[in-house]
């Protein structure tokens, strides 16, 4: 795992866990659900969060498959055909 994976990851059980919280917020105090609700928002939650985060970590990444030394050889030999 790299550090933008390791960023998402925490970036989005930080927003999952707010989404979650405001639910639990709005279920408790204007909207009368019965207790089993409570259970199902968080489940849905979890299982929304592994979801995209799995997909997310299934995207292939270009930049890891590029050799550093040979894209900073080609951003030079691209500059001096341009002058």
């Amino acid at each position: 795992m790299n550090k933008k994976d390791l960023k998402f990851t925490i970036g989005l059980t930080i927003l999952m866990g707010v989404l979650w919280a405001i639910g639990e917020l709005v279920m408790g105090l204007w909207v009368a659900v019965v207790p089993k609700a409570h259970i199902f928002w968080l489940a849905l939650i979890v299982i929304i969060t592994l979801v995209v985060n799995v997909w997310h970590s299934m995207i292939e990444d270009k930049s890891d498959l590029v050799d550093p030394k040979r894209a900073k050889y080609e951003r030079q030999t691209t500059k001096r055909k341009k002058k």
